[in-house]
């Protein structure tokens, strides 16, 4: 196969063009998104030319105390764009979608780079960042869909909870229907991803290999990998803050405290 072609200024602002139709289209039906159009590519080509020499000098030096350092600032700020995105949230839910992201994040991205690839060590940068990077992608959409769903369920259906646990139920036999449908709600993204990948849509980690010149089953056989670990660390995240929110709204009498949760303003 041959290897990729490379691509310059010239090619890259000849690109930037395209951007041009999604303008004309907008003055065209004057949709006023000339500016955030011109404000997101800018931030695109900023952003991204930023990580790029960034992840060269951290491949480069190839050492574990950097590995950690890329890591612990991509789940903190994975963790405090899942709550952003949530309509409710309760005083420690950053935390909680941290320590999810943390937890499902390390131990995926460690069975998948040191067991399924075999890589040694299995912290080495350009496997373990930009799989942790799919992985905090897909799971911080699932935490949000998973903390919309509960926490609504606990609000609005309050009357309800509150109903059986003065039948007698439990505080888990109260919430396990809720909770169990907002880890379902969670894990909705992958799971459409994963019925029409290959069919709709080529993913960006095959295209990408395509693209560099990889063999295709080659480029398949990573996809599958990929798809299987972004599926296991949507339902881990879902289910971890589930149970965190869980424990947060409920006190060791197995009354509902309700009133932590703020709807975002």
């Amino acid at each position: 196969m041959s290897s990729a072609i490379a691509l310059g200024p010239g090619e890259l602002a000849l690109a930037a063009a395209l951007v041009l139709v999604a303008g004309a289209v907008s003055l065209g039906l004057r949709l006023g998104l000339e500016r955030k159009l011109a404000v997101a590519a800018v931030r695109t080509v900023v952003q991204l030319l930023l990580v790029g020499y960034v992840l060269t000098w951290v491949f480069s030096l190839d050492r574990l105390w950097v590995v950690a350092l890329v890591f612990a600032a991509m789940v903190v700020t994975a963790g405090r764009a899942a709550v952003t995105r949530s309509s409710r949230r309760y005083r420690g839910a950053a935390t909680h979608a941290l320590v999810a992201l943390a937890l499902s994040g390390l131990v995926t991205t460690v069975t998948v780079t040191g067991a399924v690839i075999g890589v040694d060590p299995w912290w080495r940068p350009q496997y373990a960042i930009p799989l942790l990077g799919m992985i905090l992608g897909n799971s911080l959409t699932g935490i949000s869909l998973c903390l919309d769903s509960l926490l609504a369920a606990l609000d609005e259906g309050r009357d309800l909870v509150e109903t059986e646990l003065a039948l007698g139920a439990t505080r888990w036999e109260a919430v396990r229907e809720p909770l169990a449908e907002a880890v379902r709600r969670g894990m909705i993204p992958i799971l459409n991803a994963m019925t029409v990948v290959g069919l709709v849509s080529l993913p960006g980690m095959m295209t990408g290999q395509i693209l560099a010149g990889a063999d295709p089953l080659d480029a398949v056989k990573y996809q599958i990998v990929v798809m299987f670990m972004l599926a296991a660390a949507s339902a881990m995240s879902a289910i971890v803050v589930a149970l965190l929110v869980y424990r947060r709204m409920f006190n060791p009498r197995h009354q509902l405290e309700r009133e932590r949760i703020r709807r975002r303003p």
